[in-house]
């Protein structure tokens, strides 16, 4: 009975044969080194000749670009046939992707996959399907597919040929493929109003694309009133000057010019857009609803809207509990003349503003504006926690009624 157990033992725990790889890499003092880049994940040390292939974090270099994080991926390749480590190896290159910029980059994200062995994880029957064959390896392969679905990259034909040869048919990652090209081209093209991933670092171009993406009318016209730049006073002391860019459509000089003069009109702002990651702020010209004892209703135009009816005249036989009109709510919150983007949002820009928009309405030398401006900056910038505090005090200055 001892014997038969001694004899499992050895077969259970067979010693290293002399010649064997594992002895030799022991013998040549191999250590696993901590990957500091995927939470202190273990990345094995392979040995090609006698030096090191992987040392310490293959990412971390100064030149941050994607010829240097593809050259860390070829580097790991090289480094051992078999890609010991290559899971954790992985994951770290994909917390670092968006480092490099190569986060949105196919091309990338393929030789990412190409780190993986071929035909190794592949089931042969239908119990290793059933069971999940080599879990954590698939486990990687559908957060890579992940990622790319994140940052909205659609795969292509060689992402699929390389998931077949890695996982199989029949392999989580590959459903996840299939998923992805399922869904990925209907949505692709969904939004009316893309957003591009790189915007304009021109200020002016950059208020142009804000301001027609708020106010959606084709017929409306962006002006520049003030371009950005430096000026020099007669002390000699620069001074830049802020970017100044104004939209008005037709409707709204109409609205503007039926105005009532002895009513005030309000510049009120700044209010927030974000752009993706970048915060820009605008400000309106507007006024304080009519109110309903001197609204005036007005016919509506047949060619104001083609997507759905504004009025209805339809001659059938109704019934006792049949409506007669629609039941619309309504929610008048004063109509808004004009809407400009400055990155300087004092009292003095504005009125230059205001200056500006009197060459088209010259009503407005008639008509009191009030500034209601929030103390605090109206300039582009990036995305930051958002800090807790009382909310801000409002101003409110009367300027003056005649400009020139």
């Amino acid at each position: 009975m001892k014997c038969a157990r001694g004899i499992f033992r050895m077969l259970a725990h067979p010693a290293p044969h002399p010649g064997c790889p594992w002895n030799l890499q022991h013998k040549r003092g191999q250590t696993a080194g901590r990957f500091p880049g995927n939470g202190g994940g273990h990345v094995p040390v392979e040995l090609v000749g006698d030096s090191p292939a992987v040392r310490g974090d293959p990412f971390a270099v100064e030149d941050k670009t994607k010829a240097s994080f593809t050259e860390a991926l070829e580097a790991f390749s090289r480094g051992d046939v078999r890609r010991r480590g290559h899971v954790e190896f992985i994951y770290a290159a994909l917390s670092k992707m968006a480092e490099f910029g190569v986060e949105r980059d196919l091309a990338v994200y393929n030789r990412l996959l190409d780190v993986f062995p071929k035909e190794v994880f592949v089931p042969r029957n239908f119990i290793q399907r059933m069971f999940n064959h080599y879990p954590r390896q698939q486990e990687c392969g559908v957060q890579v597919l992940e990622q790319m679905e994140n940052y909205g990259v659609i795969p292509n034909m060689e992402t699929k040929v390389l998931l077949l040869r890695i996982f199989g048919e029949k392999g989580h990652p590959t459903r996840k493929f299939q998923r992805l090209m399922y869904w990925f081209p209907k949505f692709k093209n969904l939004n009316p109003f893309p957003v591009p991933h790189q915007l304009s670092l021109d200020q002016v171009e950059l208020a142009d694309f804000s301001l027609k993406r708020i106010a959606n009318d084709l017929d409306a016209r962006v002006t520049v009133f003030q371009a950005p730049g430096v000026d020099v006073t007669e002390s000699g002391e620069q001074v830049t000057r802020a970017h100044l860019v104004g939209i008005q459509s037709p409707q709204q000089m109409e609205l503007l010019r039926k105005h009532d003069p002895s009513r005030p009109v309000f510049v009120e702002g700044p209010f927030p857009l974000w752009l993706r990651k970048t915060c820009v702020h605008y400000y309106i010209l507007r006024a304080e609803p009519v109110p309903p004892d001197e609204q005036v209703e007005e016919p509506y135009d047949p060619e104001r809207c083609f997507f759905y009816p504004l009025e209805l005249d339809l001659d059938l036989d109704r019934d006792l509990g049949d409506m007669e009109t629609f039941d619309v709510e309504d929610l008048d919150e004063g109509p808004v003349f004009a809407m400009c983007m400055t990155n300087q949002g004092d009292q003095v820009t504005l009125n230059r503003w205001i200056s500006g928009l009197q060459e088209n309405n010259p009503i407005l030398g008639q008509i009191p504006t009030l500034f209601r401006l929030e103390s605090g900056s109206g300039e582009l910038r990036a995305e930051t926690p958002k800090e807790a505090g009382p909310p801000e005090e409002e101003e409110e200055v009367v300027a003056e009624q005649g400009r020139n």
